[in-house]
């Protein structure tokens, strides 16, 4: 997940559809592709935390 600290950003998703993003703001994804964008003249701080996940089968 990525957790806006300060300033904003432009999270382009890989369906083209921007997300505009203030301090505050929280984003959760699943392995998609996309960009980031500051179009601000000001800078932006994030914390992004990773997490890998084993996309194989499980036995339920």
């Amino acid at each position: 997940f990525e957790y806006l600290v300060s300033g904003e950003v432009w999270l382009e998703l890989d369906d083209g559809v921007e997300v505009h993003l203030r301090a505050g703001d929280t984003v959760v994804q699943n392995g998609t592709r996309h960009a980031w964008r500051n179009k601000s003249s000001e800078p932006c701080q994030m914390v992004v935390v990773l997490i890998g996940a084993n996309r194989g089968t499980s036995k339920a």
